[in-house]
């Protein structure tokens, strides 16, 4: 099973249909305003699995040189007619080799949990090393222990979803030496399960 292939290929798929349903909940956006809040005014932000751009990374612009990937081809074409103003590749976060200390914030929304949870500690070691001192970010997680879910009807599309437990996350986080903010478990507006958000610095 490819799984980074079933979640290009969902999201290139459902195109349009998924940012129209999260554009009608946006109860996050409290999150990513403390986010915002906590972050020196000037400076690059990554939005990693930025999708279409909407809403997230078109009110990140307001306020940083925003850099968003994602590895859906269709979804950083909207995102380019979306948020014109920001810089956007079509790359596996996975694979990120921007500079160290290039960022002074970075989001990962409902987005590392597509990618096989195997390589999660390695991601968060590359977004601890792209961090500038005193950066922040914001990521949503998975809440409860998941090997690997798949859905054949996401929006019409086949999706893959995986992770590991709120502790083995928060114990992944410290290890690689970020300092909690803080953590909450937050409902998902397309279903019925929780997610765990985090808000970290790197010290």
């Amino acid at each position: 099973m490819d799984k980074k292939r079933i979640v290009r290929e969902g999201y290139n798929q459902i195109d349009k249909k998924y940012l129209e349903k999260i554009l009608s909940n946006l109860e996050e956006m409290s999150y990513l305003q403390e986010f915002i809040s906590l972050i020196k005014k000037k400076g690059k932000v990554l939005d990693a699995g930025c999708g279409g751009g909407l809403p997230y990374t078109k009110y990140l612009s307001d306020y940083f040189e925003v850099f968003g990937v994602d590895i859906s081809e269709v979804q950083i074409e909207l995102a380019k007619k979306n948020v014109p103003n920001a810089q956007f590749y079509i790359k596996d976060m996975t694979e990120l080799d921007f500079p160290e200390h290039t960022f002074v914030g970075i989001l990962a929304s409902y987005s590392i949990i597509h990618v096989p949870r195997e390589e999660h500690y390695d991601l968060f070691v590359n977004f601890h090393r792209m961090l500038k001192s005193k950066g922040i970010a914001l990521f949503t997680l998975h809440s409860t222990d998941d090997p690997g879910s798949i859905e054949d009807d996401f929006f019409e599309a086949t999706m893959f979803w995986n992770g590991f437990d709120k502790d083995k996350y928060l114990k992944m986080l410290k290890e690689i030496g970020f300092e909690i903010i803080w953590s909450k478990l937050v409902g998902d507006s397309l279903s019925d399960s929780k997610h765990l958000f985090v808000l970290i610095r790197k010290p």
